[in-house]
């Protein structure tokens, strides 16, 4: 491009800012006002993994900011008043509508208590607050109480001159009734105003029953982003209509008798499922598939047995569906996977790698020896029963609407590079080459790119047939597939499991990534696929559980590497030991947040209780952090200069400002 060419888009494009700063006093107070933005702490990041339904723990974890909001209340308040006290505000800040109530049900001197605790709660709201512009806390404020929250954030009761002031608007408050009222919505600002940008690792669904609730939250929460799991794929492509993704919902729901997200949440109507296998499996004992019930789920022997006849039906049909795609789809290389195929029906015995295996149990009513991969009848039935739930459901439409909005398969942000899973890697650390529609092959960056966007096409109304097809195929590959980037495994010995007595041939081999994935080598080639410069640049994702009770490390390849699944949900409890990570990136560098397991929003409120955490100092900066060394504040710089052009063009008459033009045309 020639530079008078550039010259004149550089004019078209300082015109069009003429209207949103139409002189040269109005582009130098936004020069002003980006300028100390730039100065201004860098805001606080807050990451989540896994959550598989725990909507409980997630909801605490978002109102307590994984103890960030107790660290400051203990900074503001240690030493002047009792611990006991800075608990008891902190659950108020948590949980105000419910502590409030229980306050006014013990406390003799109530107008005295709420003179103190707003005073105090200004003061929370004040230290969270002074990271950001006036601005951006105004418009976090609600409005009802706008004026005066930010009259009291900015006036002080040691200044003589306003100490009368700044009584005189609190005991307004209580004189009409609205102290109740005032101290929830500063709570919730507060709560607001400790977290900057949440980040979700992928895998809101499954285990778990509050997904759905989950989603409702994130649908109000202020600014949140989201990696796509494994789990939020099989739902995704539940609701494009593939017919092996709605079968793996309701088997992993049945599995923990989750009924609750499917019924309650989206409306699922599981009644055709429950009459199709309490005729088809009546005489079977199914006991392979008594469902895995968690706490606070407890269910009777007859509901029991009923999950486990759904369970086991659905589980058959599942893997006729996902063999048929896998025969339609041979350039995945899965078609061993079609287990169905190898079973010695009249032995009760499966031919796999040249081995024979006995199973536990060889009850399958609904399978023709002949073509074990066909449905019955009834089946096809059911399924197009089932089909048509999903696709009619207009709340999973809804949730799955944003999590295309809100996500990807992968997310950069200050020098952090996010995904769920892993990258496809060969033996030697390099980038594996991954093949997608038509024969492409992509690796790294550009595979992540275009399997996002292979998703958005199984979506779209106007993607061509055969692509949407092939898209709509592709969740099965995602949530299954050897070189999937949210599986990443030789199999998953899902049949296996189920019906197979030889424990050696549940093992499933992990992918290059989670071999190498502790070298620092392999974690920056990463980077630099991905473009991600800069010294303190890091890989953060979760996926696999770390094991924390048998010693390890979340933190790998010397920092450059963190892994946030400790296990949110309570299925992995036993296994992880813990109840999962968070990490906070704020303006003095990472703290790692190992947490305990949650017992209820009730003993939290009743008895001041938090998650018992333990926080690791990942990172600490030499210096605080500014907006400035963001990516927002390379947002600003560039703002800031086209700004310095336009003021350039005001003053040397190559522009005219906005008044002058309308004086000249008048």
């Amino acid at each position: 491009m020639n530079g008078t060419t550039q010259l004149t888009r550089d004019i078209e494009y300082l015109q069009l800012m003429c209207s949103s700063f139409p002189s040269i006093a109005a582009a130098s107070t936004e020069i002003i006002n980006l300028e100390a933005i730039l100065n201004l702490p860098k805001g606080t990041e807050h990451f989540l993994a896994d959550l598989h339904g725990a909507d409980a723990a997630f909801k605490h974890v978002l109102k307590n900011a994984s103890g960030n909001i107790r660290r400051k209340v203990t900074d503001i308040f240690q030493g002047r008043i009792r611990e006991s006290k800075i608990r008891e505000l902190c659950t108020l800040i948590y949980y105000p509508e419910q502590k409030i109530e229980l306050i006014k049900a013990s406390e003799g001197e109530l107008d005295e208590w709420y003179q103190i605790t707003i005073m105090r709660l200004v003061a929370v709201c004040r230290d969270v607050s002074s990271k950001y512009t006036r601005s951006k806390v105004r418009k976090s404020l609600p409005e009802e109480f706008a004026y005066i929250i930010e009259e009291l954030l900015h006036e002080r009761t040691d200044d003589n001159d306003k100490a009368d002031y700044v009584s005189g608007i609190v005991n307004s408050i209580i004189s009409t009734g609205r102290a109740d009222d005032f101290i929830i919505a500063i709570c919730h600002v507060i709560q607001r105003l400790a977290i900057d940008r949440l980040h979700i690792l992928g895998d809101i669904y499954d285990r778990g029953s509050g997904a759905h609730i989950i989603l409702d939250d994130l649908r109000k929460y202020h600014s949140w982003d989201i990696q796509w799991g494994n789990h939020d794929m099989l739902w995704m492509g539940a609701c494009a209509g593939n017919n092996a993704c709605i079968c793996n919902v309701l088997r992993l729901s049945l599995r923990y008798a989750n009924l609750a997200t499917l019924e309650d949440g989206y409306g699922i109507n599981l009644v055709p499922l429950a009459t199709f296998a309490m005729e088809t499996y009546k005489d079977d004992p199914c006991t392979e598939f008594i469902p895995k019930v968690l706490t606070g789920n407890e269910i009777d022997e007859k509901t029991k047995r009923l999950i486990a006849q759904m369970h086991k039906a659905i589980s058959i049909i599942q893997f006729k569906k996902e063999a048929q795609i896998f025969k339609r789809r041979p350039e995945w290389q899965m078609e061993d996977r079609c287990l169905l195929d190898y079973i010695d029906y009249d032995r009760g015995v499966l031919k796999m790698d040249g081995k024979e295996y006995a199973m536990k149990s060889c009850l399958f009513p609904t399978i023709d020896p002949k073509d074990p991969c066909k449905l019955t009848e009834e089946e096809n039935v059911l399924m197009e029963k089932l089909h048509h739930s999903f696709r009619v459901c207009e709340k999973l439409k809804k949730h799955c609407k944003m999590l295309l909005s809100h996500g990807c398969m992968y997310a950069i942000y200050n020098q952090n590079l996010l995904y769920h899973a892993s990258i496809p890697l060969n033996a030697d650390g390099s980038l594996k080459e991954v093949e997608l529609f038509g024969g492409e092959k992509y690796k790294g960056k550009e595979l992540m790119h275009n399997i996002g966007m292979m998703v958005r096409a199984a979506f779209e109304s106007d993607t061509e047939k055969e692509l949407r097809s092939f898209a709509r195929d592709y969740f099965l590959y995602l949530w299954c597939g050897k070189n999937s980037p949210l599986f990443d495994k030789s199999k998953m010995a899902t049949f296996e499991r189920y019906f197979l007595t030889d424990t050696e041939t549940y093992k499933e081999e992990k992918g290059y990534y989670f071999l190498l994935r502790d070298s620092e080598e392999v974690c920056d080639r990463i980077l630099d696929a991905f473009g991600v410069k800069g010294k303190n640049r890091h890989i953060i994702n979760g996926h696999v559980p770390v094991h924390a009770s048998k010693g390890e490390n979340p933190i790998k390849a010397n920092g450059k590497l963190m892994v946030i699944d400790g296990g949110f949900s309570e299925a992995y409890h036993s296994t992880t030991g813990i109840a999962g990570y968070t990490l906070v990136y704020h303006s003095r560098g990472f703290e790692l947040v190992q947490h305990e397991p949650f017992l209820n929003a009730e003993d939290a409120i009743l008895r001041g209780t938090d998650i018992k955490s333990t926080t690791q100092l990942v990172e600490m900066t030499s210096h605080r952090m500014r907006v400035s060394d963001t990516d927002k504040g390379e947002e600003l710089r560039m703002q800031i200069n086209d700004l310095r052009q336009l003021l350039y063009c005001y003053r040397h008459g190559i522009l005219m400002e906005m008044a002058d033009y309308k004086l000249l045309h008048a």
